[in-house]
């Protein structure tokens, strides 16, 4: 049995644009959103990853990059003041 990851963050409230809806399998999402929460950033770059590690300590926008089964890439991002986190593709930033 694969255990809870702990969430290290509020999400406040949870948006999707309906490219991304439409492109990424509920269930895909449900877990990056999951993983992402956690402080599994997915596809970032180092510098991003920092950025986002410093953001959970002193404020600021968290962003995660993740590819669904189909290799859809997609974001999710948590504003600075945890009010809404948004999934989105590329193309909706």
């Amino acid at each position: 049995m694969s255990s809870i990851p702990t969430a290290k963050f509020e999400l406040g409230q949870m948006v999707a644009t309906p490219n991304a809806l439409e492109h990424i399998p509920q269930d895909e999402i449900l877990r990056a959103i999951a993983r992402h929460q956690a402080g599994d950033w997915g596809e970032l770059t180092k510098d991003d990853r920092k950025a986002n590690d410093q953001a959970l300590s002193h404020g600021g926008r968290l962003l995660s990059v993740y590819r669904s089964a189909e290799g859809v890439k997609f974001y999710i991002i948590t504003e600075a003041d945890r009010s809404v986190t948004t999934v989105l593709l590329p193309e909706d930033y």
